[in-house]
């Protein structure tokens, strides 16, 4: 009996690579967001948030930043291509860097008036704040990092979350230099 030689190999998941936070400066111009996607798509890496915001400053350019995790051999390769782009000036890759970065999130929660107490207190502990209210649920308002907004999002499902919406990450580095 011919028996084959087994080996077990794990599955790499996208859970076992870092999360990798990348700006790309780009001119503001029809289809420069779903050129800088398609390079993203084409190598098989989901972009996890998606951040795009005019320059008040420039107006001919706008910044993206893009959250994402996979290989970190193929995401070089991406930054790479991603910079070659007509109407990119710059694609960097922030992992690891001194940075400032921060989230926006709004949270509709039911909340019976008996509830509220509890609601609001765990509220000012995560510097949250109220910006609407009814007689059956509340609209919460919290920033920071994202691991701050994964927190307070976990205690407040059990109070039965309606409605989520996440800004995705924003950062810049700190220190003189543009980011």
């Amino acid at each position: 009996m011919n028996s084959l030689p087994t080996t077990t190999t794990t599955p790499t998941t996208l859970a076992s690579f870092p999360l990798h936070t990348i700006s790309v400066l780009v001119r503001n111009q029809p289809g420069v967001l779903v050129r800088v996607a398609l390079v993203f798509a084409r190598r098989g890496y989901n972009i996890e948030s998606l951040v795009v915001s005019g320059d008040p400053v420039n107006a001919d350019f706008s910044r993206m930043t893009i959250t994402c995790s996979g290989d970190p051999e193929t995401l070089e390769q991406i930054i790479k291509q991603v910079a070659k782009l007509v109407d990119v000036v710059h694609a960097i890759d922030h992992t690891g860097q001194a940075v400032v970065e921060t989230e926006i999130a709004l949270i509709k929660i039911k909340a019976s008036l008996d509830e509220r107490t509890v609601i609001l207190q765990t509220a000012e502990h995560y510097k949250a704040k109220v910006v609407d209210c009814s007689a059956s649920s509340l609209i919460l308002q919290v920033t920071g990092a994202s691991e701050k907004l994964d927190s307070f999002i976990t205690l407040l499902r059990p109070f039965g979350v309606v409605e989520l919406v996440r800004s995705g990450k924003i950062l810049m580095t700190r220190g003189p230099e543009a980011t």
